[in-house]
């Protein structure tokens, strides 16, 4: 399934890619001297109704799971989308191994589990998605056929790990919360690209699941530098590379301290 490219948001870059621009390889995530992955420095975005969030300052490290520990809400949202370069901050700067403009970002990075950007019609069946994805990946002259078992090792094994996969034919409303989000992952991860953001881990409210999806974002970590959010942080037994707080994400206590100084 593929997602729409920054420029079809009000607030992103709409200047090309930059020729000859380079996907960094895999950063051992145990590597803490090396820079961050991803800086950002002051960065703010405002809507029409007000700001939406920021300023922010983050420094994520490459490699390994980094978890944002911030409210629920666009806030949240928009943040997410930014550092994956489907938005543009309105201020501040912003860098991802290396790239400052939105379409180079969005170049490094793959982006699951929100809603608008990858939502996914409840009445398709698994084989259905992986097909969609493969063909978006492929070049338009390239024929696809419907996809198989190998397809779908292809496409969800990386992700799903040790998980069982979901059968070929079972409708995507009929999988349960984790399936579903890894799903999503792995339909967002087929190119496997340096940087891959998960909206949030409170999609998922079963502990125990909760607690599998930590696990196998921990495990694509080895190769990439994953983000996610959540409301409540990670509990202390999993090994996360970093868990980071974020002030000045909720959009309401934003709105009210802009009309306090007015």
């Amino acid at each position: 399934m593929g997602q729409v490219a920054a420029d079809d948001f009000g607030d992103a870059d709409g200047e090309a890619r930059a020729p000859g621009l380079e996907a960094p390889g895999a950063v051992a995530s145990g590597d803490s001297e090396s820079a961050p992955a991803v800086s950002a420095k002051g960065i703010c975005m405002r809507g029409p109704w007000g700001p939406v969030y920021g300023p922010v300052d983050l420094a994520i490290p490459a490699g390994g799971l980094s978890v944002l520990v911030c409210p629920a809400g666009t806030g949240r949202t928009a943040l997410l989308m930014t550092l994956a370069g489907r938005m543009k901050p309105k201020s501040g700067e912003l860098t991802v191994f290396g790239a400052k403009r939105a379409s180079d970002i969005f170049a490094l990075s793959g982006l699951a589990g929100i809603d608008g950007i990858d939502t996914v019609p409840e009445s398709v069946t698994v084989r259905d998605l992986i097909t969609e994805q493969l063909r978006w990946d492929s070049p338009w002259y390239s024929f696809i056929w419907q996809a198989g078992e190998a397809e779908l090792v292809q496409v969800c094994a990386p992700v799903f790990g040790e998980l069982p996969l979901p059968p070929l034919m079972e409708y995507f409303e009929q999988l349960c919360e984790l399936d579903q989000l890894l799903l999503r992952i792995a339909l967002a991860n087929t190119k496997r690209p340096p940087l891959l953001v998960v909206a949030n881990l409170d999609f998922v409210t079963s502990d125990s699941n909760q607690d599998a999806l930590i696990e196998r974002l921990i495990a694509l970590g080895r190769t990439q530098t994953v983000i996610t959010a959540t409301v409540n942080g990670v509990v202390e037994q999993h090994p996360v590379h970093a868990q980071i707080a974020v002030v000045n994400t909720d959009r309401a206590e934003l709105v009210k301290s802009q009309k306090l100084k007015e």
